[in-house]
Parts: C-alpha cells; sequence; structure tokens
C-alpha cells in the first residue's frame, strides 16, 4: 500500500467536495444573497486544497512512474465539476 497514493486520494476527494461547495454554494451565495466573505473562504481552502493536489499528484505520479496521458487527465479532472470523482475510480484500481 502506498501512502503518497492515499493522501492524493484523500486530498484529490477533499478538492472536489470544495470545488461543488464553490461552485455550488458560495457563488450562489454571493451573487444572490450579495455575501461575498463565503467565496473567500471556501474559494482560499479550495486554493489550498488544489495546491496540496498539484504538489501530490507529481510525488505520487514520480513515485508510481505514471505517464503523461494519466498525468494529464489527473489534472484536468481537477479542472472540472466531479472530475475528481471520476479520478477516483481510476486511483481507486490503482491503489487495490
Amino acid at each position: 500500500m502506498n501512502t503518497n497514493l492515499k493522501k492524493f486520494r484523500l486530498i484529490a476527494f477533499m478538492e472536489g467536495i470544495s470545488f461543488l461547495v464553490l461552485l455550488f454554494i458560495a457563488m450562489p451565495i454571493k451573487y444572490i444573497i450579495g455575501e461575498p466573505i463565503v467565496v473567500k473562504y471556501v474559494g482560499m481552502a479550495h486554493g489550498v486544497l488544489f495546491l496540496l493536489f498539484l504538489f501530490f499528484l507529481f510525488v505520487t505520479a514520480r513515485e508510481l512512474k505514471w505517464n503523461f496521458g494519466f498525468i494529464s487527465m489527473a489534472f484536468i479532472a481537477s479542472l472540472i465539476p466531479f472530475g475528481t470523482f471520476y479520478l477516483e475510480k481510476k486511483l481507486k484500481v490503482i491503489d487495490s
């Protein structure tokens, strides 16, 4: 069992959740209710998680010798809502 892969899976999941909270909760609160402070804090948390995602993506990719195509797919998945959940399915196969 690879501990970096487990950390990456956890960070990817948390990053995906934070992205959805930002898009579907914080942004509507900002533009419908007019309360931008929620976006500030959720956005900051999401930003930190995204940077951790990138860090663990490259650490894990180097350790497991992932090819450029898989690394690219993982990165693109982080930019698409619900994409990290698709990535989680792929990573679960690798981790088992």
